[in-house]
Formats: structure tokens, C-alpha cells, sequence
């Protein structure tokens, strides 16, 4: 347990310090602001959708604390070419893995690197700061131009 804990604090300021695909994004065709009232996180996401529904490009731009920025980041990573039909069932695993308790929660396999953020389940306050990205996410292909708030 101490190991994956390790892992969980490494991978962080790992992102944290040298996020991925910080830049805004001027040719992008989607976009959604996000704000954690909480904490004080402030993002805003870019997404480049082709004509075959593929995230060809994805970035962010904000401030916000480390798990916030790492989990935009890592997100951004894990994201670029999908299919948009697979971020909300993407979405769905990640939500599970971060707030339900570890017996009950599903194969984390599909998420890769990203269960790493399993680790936040043990800080429920902090749940808010891993989701937000994904909450932006699920706005910007939405096309929903009202800022996302996880208040």
C-alpha cells in the first residue's frame, strides 16, 4: 500500500511541476471553463474534435492545486485520439475508481495511468479537484458554454 501511495505522490508533482499539454489552443472547436469554488481551481479546456469524432487535440490552460492540474494533465494524455463516444464511459470508470469505496469499486485496467488517482478516494474533499477536468470535458463536447462549477 505504501508503494502505490508512493506512486500516487510521485505521479502528481510529477504533473504538477511539468503539466502536459498546458496551452491554450486557438484553432480549437470546443471549449468549457471549470471552477472549483472550493479549492480554487480555475481551468479552461480545449478540445480539437475531427470529423470522425476523434479528439485530435486536447490542452488546458488555469490554476488550481496539485491534483486538479495533475489530473487535467494526465487526462489530456489519456484522451488525445479516443473517440468522443468513449469519454463518458471513460468518465464513468474514473468517478467510480475516486469515490467509491475499494470493495465496491470496478476494473481499473481500462483508466492506465490514470488509476493512479485512486489514491484520492482516501481524501474525499479532494474528489472535486481530480473530477473537475472531466467535468469541463464532458461540457466542451457538449457545447454547453456555461462555466462548470463542481459547487
Amino acid at each position: 500500500m505504501s508503494d502505490l501511495r508512493e506512486l500516487y505522490q510521485q505521479t502528481i508533482l510529477d504533473h504538477t511541476r511539468k503539466p502536459r499539454n498546458f496551452r491554450e489552443m486557438p484553432d480549437a472547436n470546443r471549449a468549457a471553463d471549470g471552477h472549483n469554488p472550493l479549492c480554487g481551481d480555475k481551468l479552461k479546456l480545449f478540445l480539437k474534435i475531427d470529423d470522425q469524432g476523434i479528439i485530435a487535440d486536447i490542452s488546458f490552460v488555469g490554476s488550481g492545486c496539485a491534483i486538479s492540474t495533475a489530473s487535467a494533465s494526465m487526462m489530456t494524455e489519456a484522451l488525445r485520439g479516443r473517440r468522443v463516444a468513449e469519454v463518458a464511459e471513460l468518465f464513468a470508470k474514473f468517478h467510480d475508481m475516486v469515490t467509491r469505496p475499494l470493495d465496491e469499486q470496478q476494473e481499473t485496467e481500462a483508466l492506465g495511468k490514470l488509476a493512479v488517482f485512486a489514491g484520492v478516494r482516501e481524501f474525499p474533499v479532494r474528489v472535486k479537484c481530480a473530477t473537475l477536468p472531466w467535468h469541463a470535458l464532458q461540457a466542451a463536447i457538449k457545447k454547453d458554454h456555461v462555466p462548470v462549477s463542481t459547487e
